[in-house]
């Protein structure tokens, strides 16, 4: 948990509270959600632990949990991006909340074991850290698990290789692939935060600089998109043909990973796989090179390697390393590789965190009301659901849309008629 002096500090959690209260103003879809729970308490007697990055957002999440009568646990699923006022304001709402920003590797994984403690029905995962540990370290508790969710493209990853490989022993709803997730979370939410974290740390310009985007999946996209709007010139590097094929016609340059090492002057990893950016690439880059990173785990980019090729290192200020190459070259990693958009920043803005958490408190409810009839595995967010969060997002924003009349449906649902 947060050290006791900030658990004790009224200010402390008094500033989360009104942090708190600031995202949900942006977080309208979560308010009707939680004023429904509130009614109808589904989760009345369900224990619940979430291992999630523990910001403003995640503790209106967190509350609309608590509202649907959940005996929640929370910790934190990255070393860095914890807001301690948020964690302290959980801690005084009487949600115990297991995270510090700036732990250690040790520390991190002690919190994790300290949310399994509760011995949860449901988990909510950003990377499904809690779903891996308890399959290894903590098989017991598996036979009390209803299900649980995961929000990240590297977190599906990871449970759809268990699932494939046999090992995941109970149902999962892939929050991520919702398209009112990944549609907006990933490409508007990551773009924006990612360059703010970036920004932030640096005070770099962005204009006139060789911005290498290596990923062009949902978050690649906004973070490209982003960038060329600050007057970057934007290298995309991919291995997927379609998606290169895409990122040409969206206007970019894409070229091979060690060739874009040569011309790039910011680099950002969103892959969600394990050293896109490694040795012989640092070996190419120009002096004053900037490395970032906005996938979920800290390997993306090689930093061994960095280290091993390296003749020295010293932080030069928050969230920025400098290492000094043989022959003087000197490259920056932000952030010591982790999310530079949790970071060094804030985060994804609360209008689509939004829709995530919405998927997120919607799936856990499906999974309670569907208890016993789903089979290990990973889900989609039924359609219904995903529609519905846009339908309240709009809503929301004062927009109406059509609807269909009679004779369009039967028109849409006939073959025969052609005229």
């Amino acid at each position: 948990m947060p050290p006791e002096s900030d658990i004790k500090d009224p200010s402390l959690a008094e500033a989360g509270k009104e942090r708190i209260a600031w995202a949900a103003r942006e977080m309208p879809v979560l308010k009707l959600i939680a004023e429904r729970f509130e009614r109808e308490k589904p989760f009345s007697g369900v224990r619940i632990a979430a291992c999630l990055h523990v910001t403003t957002e995640t503790a209106n999440l967190a509350l609309t949990l608590k509202a649907g009568g959940a005996d929640l646990v929370v910790c934190g699923s990255n070393p860095l991006s914890t807001q301690d006022d948020a964690a302290a304001a959980l801690v005084s709402y009487g949600i115990p909340t297991h995270a510090i920003k700036g732990e250690d590797d040790t520390t991190y994984y002690k919190h994790i074991m300290s949310a399994l403690e509760s011995r949860p029905q449901l988990t909510v995962d950003d990377g499904a850290d809690l779903v891996t540990i308890m399959h290894t370290k903590r098989t017991e508790l598996l036979k009390e698990v209803i299900g649980g969710t995961e929000e990240t493209t590297t977190g599906v990853i990871r449970l759809r290789a268990m699932a494939a490989g046999g090992e995941l022993k109970y149902p999962i709803v892939a929050v991520n692939d919702a398209k009112t997730k990944y549609l907006f979370d990933n490409r508007y939410g990551t773009g924006q935060s990612t360059l703010d974290g970036i920004t932030r740390a640096t005070n770099v310009l962005w204009a006139g600089k060789r911005a290498v985007v290596v990923g062009y999946g949902w978050c690649g996209h906004g973070v490209a998109l982003r960038a060329r709007g600050m007057g970057a010139y934007v290298i995309v590097v991919e291995v997927d043909p379609v998606r290169a094929l895409e990122a040409v016609m969206d206007g970019f340059s894409v070229m091979p990973m060690l060739d874009a090492a040569r011309v790039g002057d910011i680099f950002i990893t969103v892959t969600g796989d394990k050293h896109v950016i490694d040795a012989e690439d640092f070996a190419v880059m120009k002096s004053g090179a900037i490395l970032a990173n906005s996938g979920h785990f800290n390997v993306e980019i090689d930093i061994p390697a960095l280290e091993a090729a390296s003749t020295s290192k010293r932080t030069l200020k928050p969230f920025v390393e400098e290492f000094v190459l043989s022959g003087g070259r000197k490259i920056y990693l932000l952030g010591e590789g982790r999310l530079i958009n949790l970071a060094a920043a804030e985060g994804h803005p609360a209008s689509v965190m939004d829709m995530s958490f919405a998927n997120q408190a919607l799936g856990l409810e499906y999974l309670v009301k569907n208890r016993g009839k789903l089979d290990a595995g990973v889900y989609p967010v039924p359609a219904d659901i995903d529609n519905n969060v846009a339908a309240l997002k709009l809503r929301s924003l004062g927009v109406t849309i059509d609807t269909l009349t009679e004779e369009q449906q039967k028109y849409l649902s006939s073959w025969q008629e052609g005229t």
